[in-house]
């Protein structure tokens, strides 16, 4: 059974905790583009996944197309698989929380 558009668009709310803003000054630190993988480019996927993630909280819903749903599902996917493997003990200055919120969401918003 597949989710409804509705659906995918609401766990996105959920998974992405970071507003626009937060993740676009957060986007131009050294510790963003330093986290993630890169394939052969300079940016890692995480990265330019942020760039888009805060082009969809400035979107209205009712602006939302196929590939805005792709990537919503993309979000979540790669946030609750990451979340699952939190390392043990502080994680303020971790890779693991960067890469995260480079995907929009920051663990210790939690």
């Amino acid at each position: 059974m597949t989710k409804s558009d509705k659906e995918i668009i609401q766990e996105f709310q959920e998974a992405v905790n970071m507003s626009a803003q937060e993740l676009e000054s957060w986007l131009k630190t050294k510790e963003s583009e330093e986290v993630g993988q890169k394939d052969g480019g300079s940016e890692s996927k995480g990265h330019e996944s942020g760039r888009r993630i805060v082009e969809l909280l400035d979107k209205k819903q009712s602006e939302y197309d196929e590939e805005d749903i792709s990537q919503m599902k993309r979000v979540v996917s790669y946030v609750h698989r990451h979340s699952a493997q939190r390392p043990s003990g502080d994680v303020e200055n971790t890779r693991w929380r960067y890469s995260l919120m480079n995907w929009g969401r920051d663990p210790l918003k939690e």
